[in-house]
């Protein structure tokens, strides 16, 4: 297939650019590069500085693209709490746009990432029949976007999916997370373990969790890849179809930061904060629909595999 992916210079995009590139896919790439890193696209691949909401100008109706993958986003949950403008004009209006794009080349398929944060905090695992209660502007664009995707087919015969990604994590190699400044728990805890900070802010200890701390089903970012080279071979014309992708197993801050500790050697000394506004409690997800239908499973779900893969890429890179 000639495919599309927007954000593909990015954290999961550039996984998935590798995965679908090794697989025999043309793949061209639109990213601004404005948290994207182009170096992390493999050769062969053809890349377009370009805004998202300015794709229309290569998602042409002559390129004869097969499918498009949606990973162009803003997604600093604070940073949307603090100025949601700029996450209705950049996830919302993009899409918007991008959609206006697909449309007019006839464009069958699309693949979105969505997430898994959007649903009611509960101890038990959140299927895709959940309620949905988005605590943040982040949140709320993605469901928004989850909710023109379900239009979009139903109107126009698009066949669309959207994956809800819980927390994604770990490295494929040379492809890790590279977000500055950065704002995901692991790497952040690497980063303390390899003295690169004095110490970690851990936000909140009273939270109703077995430890008090928020609690995240963590997933391997080779698995997520993966499931869009599944999902690709499964959409159908004019259905909307929505997955979660995780491992099913929640960990709270402080068994990661323990986790740290074991696979790094270092100590990781804590700072006590208090709760931030927009923090998801609780996040674990049931992927029994992406198992079922997908034929999807997680093949690296062990919480210290995922670390030590994270830590190996950061190991290397700052050793040069």
């Amino acid at each position: 297939m000639k495919l599309l992916v927007t954000g593909g210079a990015g954290y999961i995009g550039g996984v998935v650019v590798h995965q679908l590139a090794a697989a025999g896919h043309t793949v061209v790439v639109v990213d601004d590069l404005s948290s994207g890193h182009a170096d992390v696209l493999p050769e062969g691949v053809e890349f377009h500085k370009l805004d998202v909401r300015d794709v229309a100008s290569v998602l042409t109706p002559e390129a004869g693209f097969d499918g498009v993958l949606h990973f162009a986003a803003k997604i600093e949950v604070g940073e949307s709490v603090l100025y949601p403008e700029r996450f209705w004009a950049n996830n919302i209006g993009g899409t918007m746009a991008l959609l206006d794009a697909v449309r007019a080349a006839r464009v069958p398929r699309l693949i979105f990432s969505s997430t898994g944060s959007l649903y009611v905090a509960s101890d038990k695992p959140s299927t895709e029949e959940t309620p949905v209660l988005p605590m943040n502007p982040y949140a709320l664009t993605k469901y928004t976007v989850d909710k023109m995707l379900e239009g979009e087919a139903r109107a126009h015969g698009l066949g669309a999916v959207s994956l809800r990604y819980f927390n994604a994590a770990g490295a494929s190699g040379s492809l890790g997370e590279r977000h500055d400044p950065e704002s995901h728990l692991i790497p952040i805890v690497l980063q303390v373990a390899a003295g690169k900070r004095e110490n970690l802010a851990l936000y909140g200890d009273d939270y109703d969790t077995p430890d008090g701390t928020c609690v995240r089903d963590y997933i391997h970012v080779e698995d997520l890849a993966r499931a869009h080279m599944l999902a690709l071979e499964t959409i159908k014309p004019g259905r909307h179809e929505v997955y979660n992708l995780g491992n099913g197993n929640g960990f709270s801050n402080l068994e990661v930061i323990e986790a740290v500790r074991a696979v790094t050697g270092h100590p990781v000394p804590v700072v006590l904060q208090p709760r931030r506004p927009g923090d998801v409690v609780i996040g674990i997800a049931s992927s029994e629909k992406a198992r079922r239908e997908l034929g999807w499973e997680p093949q690296r779900p062990d919480l210290h595999d995922i670390i030590r893969s994270a830590w190996e890429f950061y190991s290397a890179r700052l050793s040069g």
